[in-house]
């Protein structure tokens, strides 16, 4: 029987949480049928034996060995046979009625995507910032249920398949540097589609320790600044005055929390990270150019010589 929904979960050299996420979203009490479509992007298919391993005939293993992370979840859809799709990240773990939640939204507000709140799950208690990387990692505004006008990650979504601009709408463009989900729902805001909210599906996000840093999270807050000066050059028609404007936004944002930063930073105080956080965007803002683009995904994360490895694998297919 053909599924209702797959919920498409992309790894890279995570197994064991890929795994979790696997688990959890095989444990949904939902009505409708659905499938866990597992996409592995590690050029050398290092997760492939251990999801393979989970034995459920509700399970689709992918390898997409040219790594990326639009080429994964481009794989992912090609894979899946829903005419519904969920994404969930492979460090995110959903409550079993997540996915009936998102789909009760849908049905209720007619959606073509529906986002749902994301929360943060520490695997371990940083000595200091905790505050601040709940926060950061987390999703929660404060929307009611029902549509709204903006758009979130990819990462505890649900999308009608119907609504997608092309059977591989992900643009390879982004597979480093990410934000191809942003460009994905600009895409199709753009052209008429409708978002809306579900506070009750949300999920937990649980960070590889590695990324609980103030250097991770800055890197990141410097990619989050640049996305709206992005967004306009990348839209459908080339902003220049919201370019400008945004830029305008960062320069300031510069110098109010580059003074608020400097003095928490003297001072040492508890809140410090998230004055860092907002001097950070703001540089962000302002150097918004794709020529400098933090890159946290794809061919980015190979050596060299795992690069050519992957290249001459991939041509001899």
């Amino acid at each position: 029987m053909t599924p209702a929904v797959s919920i498409i979960i992309p790894t890279f050299r995570r197994p064991e949480r890929a795994i979790e996420a696997a688990r959890s979203a095989l444990a949904q009490v939902c009505d409708a049928t659905f499938e866990v479509v597992l996409v592995d992007n590690d050029p050398a298919g290092s997760a492939l034996a251990p999801l393979r391993a989970l034995n459920d005939y509700r399970v689709a293993v992918v390898h997409k060995p040219r790594a990326g992370v639009a080429n994964a979840r481009n794989a992912g859809l090609r894979a899946a046979k829903g005419g519904t799709i969920a994404f969930l990240d492979d460090d995110e773990l959903a409550p079993a009625g997540w996915l009936a939640e998102l789909m009760r939204v849908q049905a209720a507000h007619g959606a073509d995507v529906v986002f749902g709140p994301v929360r943060t799950k520490l695997a371990t208690r940083p000595r200091d910032h905790e505050a601040f990387f709940e926060a950061f990692f987390a999703r929660a505004p404060e929307h009611a249920e029902g549509k709204i006008g903006t758009f979130y990650g990819c990462g505890c979504s649900l999308i009608r398949r119907a609504a997608l601009p092309a059977a591989e709408p992900f643009s390879t463009e982004r597979n480093e540097i990410g934000g191809e989900d942003d460009l994905l729902f600009q895409t199709m805001q753009a052209g008429g589609a409708s978002f809306a909210w579900a506070p009750k599906a949300f999920v937990w996000e649980t960070p590889e320790p590695s990324r609980v840093t103030l250097a991770y999270t800055l890197r990141r807050a410097f990619a989050y600044g640049q996305g709206p000066a992005t967004k306009a050059w990348t839209g459908p028609k080339r902003d220049l005055s919201a370019i400008a404007f945004w830029m305008a936004i960062g320069a300031g944002q510069m110098v109010v929390y580059g003074v608020v930063a400097g003095g928490c930073f003297l001072g040492k105080t508890s809140g410090r990270a998230f004055a860092y956080r907002r001097f950070v965007e703001g540089v962000g803002k302002l150097l918004w150019f794709p020529v400098i683009k933090q890159r946290f995904y794809g061919a980015s994360k190979l050596t060299r010589a795992e690069r050519a490895a992957a290249e001459k694998a991939i041509a001899a297919a």
